[in-house]
C-alpha cells in the first residue's frame, strides 16, 4: 500500500482516506469527511472516489473494418 499517506484534505475541505485497493487500482482513496461548505456532488461519506480519466482514453481495441466508398452505377 502507500508509504507515509494515511490521509489528506482537499480544497473545498472534505477529508480523504487511503485504503487496500482492489484489482486493477492498488489504492481506493475514500471520503472519510465530507466538509459542509464542498459543492461538489461526487463527494458523498464513505464512498470511494473514482478516477473517471480512463473513459476518456481512445479505445486499445480494434474496431470494425472501415467500408471504402461506394460508387453509383449505371
Amino acid at each position: 500500500m502507500l508509504k507515509g499517506f494515511t490521509d489528506a484534505r482537499l480544497a473545498c475541505g472534505c477529508r480523504l482516506a487511503f485504503r487496500q485497493g482492489v484489482e486493477g487500482s492498488p489504492v481506493t482513496v475514500v471520503v472519510v469527511e465530507k466538509a459542509a461548505g464542498c459543492s461538489s456532488p461526487r463527494h458523498v461519506r464513505d464512498l470511494p472516489v473514482y478516477d473517471f480519466r480512463e473513459a476518456l482514453r481512445p479505445p486499445t481495441r480494434l474496431g470494425p473494418p472501415e467500408e471504402g466508398e461506394y460508387e453509383e452505377e449505371g
